[in-house]
């Protein structure tokens, strides 16, 4: 009977440690609640709070799958904690004490113990080393691994209590309190732990509910989830210059950085020695929104920046308190980042919101980023182009012009494109291509204006709407069945940001009576019809092609095959890079990146053109002329940089 007094003292410990540990995370919790509700209102879904097991099961698990060993890891040690937590919760926090129920928590706890030695040997891999945080991040794997052990050791005990002896189980329950602890107090005092409170309310009230929403990918396609809400213009200070500014649930969203370093790995202009580092923006953020230092923190630092000599506070400026100007400017609004980052969190908004702040109100564009905007509020062309020259290049194809209240089944829009001397050779291409494919697009013509993506992305939101609209209206008044591009920019502007501006043009899209098309996405489907034929004998004189994906075709609008399916219709095996597809990295020409030319150790397009190096074919397919552009910039031996229009031209044999 003593020991069996003895046992239920230990268990009543248990019981202690849970309830403790329940009334700590709750006071954390409601610490931390009280800095994200300093942001400001945001519109939220709180049904979203419903779907958060489809999104953390599936959405989330989807993205930590591409690494099928953290997968694994986090599977074990989530999973087992979940599942402790709740045994836990209903044996010893009701003092059920069920030998079914120790059993399972005992089988429960040495999967936790399990993932967390994995997730501790996977740190001291050279690779995931050198991006993780430190400190706390360091510590974390083990404390789990205590609270797992002491859980464990606990259970299978109390199957035996009459052996258990006391310094025993003092023993576990310290290395019960230990993971508790970590467990418990961790969002209240700011510690790793803290993501899994905010990752979970994160994923239920996430600022782009779409991104959970099933995507349709080709010309008829919508694909919200990467474009930018629109801003409110008239404010007094529209953009974001303090955290405050920022919606709650992107504060909330910053807290759910897990520090894993693999957006800091994707990053174009870290790894060019940019002022630029995505987790150190995040956290920079989190520092601002509680106040202090960035003295705490354990990661990599921006490429030439020392940590710890920046601070800031909920309602004081980010820029140059907490964040150098130059950071915000590095960035190519690439998504590689996003598309990395395993807690979904949205690092380009933030960046293109700081900037907003940086360019409306303060006029802080570098470079020859503030001519780029004077030009397009003086022309309507980033390079004070005449518009009516735009289409120049195309004065002996035969194109008609669309003139107004004329419906036209083909409207070619040409872009920026137009004015570039390459870029027009590509045009041309697609031009001869679709001609003999039996098309004959029409043009705007001198009706034709930029479409405001670089402005956008330079933070002048307000000419980008300017710009926007007067392109909507002047496409009203010319309205076309279906519209292509080669500029996957001017495709990302007229297929997802105008919709959230122009209801009336969401609806048309959406009722297919407009299609926006990429030209790479016209090019596969009059090859595969037939429509369009490669010359007899070509395929075999094809060189060896690697393929470079446009960001904003691939990350922006989801499609990374079309370019693919239009060269393998004409016999051309692409051989791939170590970083293509989704993953792709990028070269360097969005987001306004080349006008603001911020200085790094290399450039973006070298590390890129080594990518295609390395696979040692003979050409680099692109399918964008910003990309043709930068690419092309690169000097010494290279493959050729050719358009997937220019190759499919030299297929079907037409003049260009």
């Amino acid at each position: 009977m003593e020991s069996l007094t003895s046992a239920f003292v230990w268990r009543d410990l248990v019981t202690a440690v849970f309830w403790l540990a329940l009334a700590a995370l709750a006071v954390g919790t409601a610490r931390r609640a009280a800095l994200w509700r300093a942001g400001r209102p945001a519109a939220v879904d709180w049904r979203g709070l419903l779907a958060v097991p489809k999104r953390y099961f599936v959405d989330l698990h989807d993205v930590v799958a591409r690494e099928p060993a953290v997968a694994r890891a986090h599977v074990a040690v989530a999973g087992g904690a979940l599942a402790c937590l709740g045994l836990v919760a209903i044996n010893d926090g009701l003092r059920l004490r069920l030998a079914v129920l120790d059993v399972a928590l005992a089988v429960c706890a040495v999967l936790m113990l399990a993932g967390a030695v994995m997730m501790a040997m996977r740190r001291r891999q050279p690779a995931v080393a050198a991006r993780v945080s430190r400190g706390p991040w360091s510590r974390l794997p083990w404390t789990l691994a205590s609270g797992a052990a002491g859980m464990g050791a606990l259970a299978a005990g109390a199957l035996w209590y009459e052996q258990i002896a006391p310094w025993w189980a003092t023993l576990c329950v310290l290395a019960l309190a230990v993971g508790a602890a970590e467990l418990a107090l961790g969002i209240g005092l700011a510690g790793p732990m803290k993501h899994a409170i905010a990752g979970l309310l994160h994923l239920g009230l996430h600022p782009r509910p779409e991104r959970f929403q099933p995507q349709r990918v080709g010309p008829s396609a919508q694909r919200r989830a990467s474009a930018l809400e629109p801003l409110t213009l008239g404010r007094d200070a529209p953009g974001i210059a303090r955290p405050v500014d920022l919606p709650w649930n992107r504060l909330l969203s910053f807290d759910a950085c897990v520090q894993c370093g693999k957006c800091e790995a994707a990053c174009p202009a870290y790894a060019a020695g940019q002022p630029l580092n995505p987790k150190k923006l995040v956290q920079d953020l989190v520092t601002g929104m509680a106040g202090g230092s960035d003295a705490r923190y354990h990661g990599n630092p921006y490429p030439g920046q020392e940590a710890g000599r920046h601070a800031g506070a909920p309602d004081q400026p980010v820029v140059p308190g907490l964040v150098e100007a130059e950071t915000l400017w590095s960035c190519t609004t690439c998504r590689a980042c996003v598309q990395a980052c395993p807690m979904l969190i949205e690092h380009v908004d933030l960046v293109v919101g700081l900037r907003r702040n940086l360019t409306l109100v303060g006029g802080m564009v570098p470079n020859k980023g503030g001519e780029v905007l004077a030009a397009l509020r003086e022309t309507d062309t980033q390079g004070r182009y005449p518009l009516a020259a735009r289409y120049h290049w195309a004065t002996d194809l035969g194109l008609p012009l669309a003139e107004p209240a004329q419906q036209v089944e083909w409207l070619l829009m040409a872009g920026e494109s137009g004015f570039d001397m390459r870029a027009q050779k590509t045009l041309r291409a697609l031009v001869q291509s679709m001609k003999a494919g039996g098309i004959v697009p029409a043009v705007l013509g001198a009706a034709e204006t930029d479409c405001g993506d670089v402005a956008r992305r330079l933070g002048d939101e307000a000419d980008y709407q300017r710009l926007a609209r007067q392109l909507i209206a002047t496409l009203w008044t010319r309205p076309a069945a279906n519209i292509v591009t080669a500029d996957p920019h001017l495709l990302h502007a007229l297929r997802n940001e105008y919709p959230l501006i122009d209801s009336a043009w969401a609806q048309r899209l959406a009722e297919g009576r407009t299609q926006v098309w990429h030209h790479t996405e016209l090019l596969a489907d009059l090859l595969e019809r037939n429509a369009l034929q490669p010359a007899a004998g070509r395929g075999a004189a094809m060189p060896t092609v690697t393929l470079h994906d446009p960001c904003y075709l691939g990350r922006y609008n989801g499609q990374t095959e079309a370019p693919r399916r239009a060269l393998k219709a004409i016999g051309i095996r692409v051989v791939e890079m170590e970083r293509h597809g989704m993953n792709a990295r990028c070269c360097g020409g969005g987001g306004g990146a080349p006008a603001t030319d911020i200085p790094g150790k290399r450039r973006i397009p070298d590390i890129r053109m080594d990518d295609a190096r390395a696979t040692r074919t003979e050409v680099v397919a692109v399918a964008c002329p910003q990309c043709t552009a930068m690419l092309e910039g690169v000097v010494g031996p290279r493959p050729e940089v050719l358009d997937v229009a220019e190759l499919v031209a030299r297929a079907v044999e037409v003049q260009a």
